[in-house]
């Protein structure tokens, strides 16, 4: 899965971008994108675009050429769109039954779908803790939603590292997220790293942990095997704690959430 997003309202944290990196080694979100898709079989890619907001992009998980999917677990790969709410998903729900039920779905629900209908909980229906109700979703999973009313962008990685899932900087500015490392790298240069398992990332927030939401998130400096300095990783400081957890159910809860978050990755 592919997903770009434009710095103006993704936000992406400042540590992604390697101080080594050269804007001319990176990709523009067009050339990433066609990337991505020439390097699977056409008749199974799908892309959407919002004007120069926003790209998506996944392929099916059967015709996935160069066995991402197989190395990375054994789940499934959807796409959905609802409510002007997109999200591209990829791994397994294990209770996925026990969330079409909780959420009130249709029996043919799909994780995708599931997770919109999460993602609309916190956005217009809390208050609930976001680290708790992406912690109910039980799996190994990854996945990238876009809200066009709102001009936000969350994602979440399963902290079971079944799934993985990489971020980065293109050429514009603007976050990449994919599953694919090849196309991450080609895109973003230096400006790159892994996803933190178990982690939130919300465009208006920031990074938080939901497996560990009391401790703080911090960008760790990364080095690569030529010694160059990289994007950052992030971490979870388990000696380190919050001040409190936002109650995500309305746009002063993601604000809550914003300073809690910020504040945590920009301390020494």
């Amino acid at each position: 899965m592919l997903g770009i997003f434009h710095k103006a309202f993704a936000h992406p944290p400042e540590e992604l971008n390697s101080p080594s990196a050269k804007p001319t080694k990176q990709q523009l979100p067009h050339q990433t994108l066609t990337r991505f898709l020439d390097s699977h079989p056409p008749d199974n890619t799908f892309s959407l675009t919002f004007q120069d907001a926003a790209l998506l992009a996944y392929v099916k998980p059967h015709h996935h050429s160069n066995s991402i999917l197989n190395n990375n677990h054994s789940g499934c790969r959807v796409f959905c769109g609802y409510d002007d709410i997109y999200c591209v998903f990829t791994g397994r729900l294990d209770n996925l039954c026990a969330q079409i039920k909780q959420y009130g779905l249709t029996r043919n629900a799909n994780e995708a779908m599931v997770v919109i209908e999460a993602y609309r909980t916190l956005r217009d229906r809390g208050p609930y803790p976001a680290d708790q109700v992406i912690r109910d979703l039980d799996g190994s999973f990854a996945f990238v939603v876009y809200d066009t009313k709102a001009g936000t962008v969350f994602t979440a990685l399963g902290s079971d590292g079944g799934v993985k899932l990489y971020w980065g900087i293109a050429a514009d500015g603007s976050v990449v997220i994919s599953d694919d490392l090849q196309v991450i790298k080609e895109g973003c240069a230096k400006s790159f790293a892994p996803f933190p398992p178990g982690c939130i990332f919300h465009s208006e927030g920031g990074v938080m942990s939901f497996e560990h939401p009391m401790k703080k998130v911090r960008a760790m400096p990364r080095v690569d095997s030529e010694g160059v300095m990289c994007g950052a990783n992030f971490k979870v400081d388990m000696y380190s704690r919050v001040n409190s957890i936002p109650q995500v159910g309305s746009e002063a809860n993601w604000v809550d959430w914003t300073s809690s978050s910020h504040h945590s990755q920009s301390q020494p």
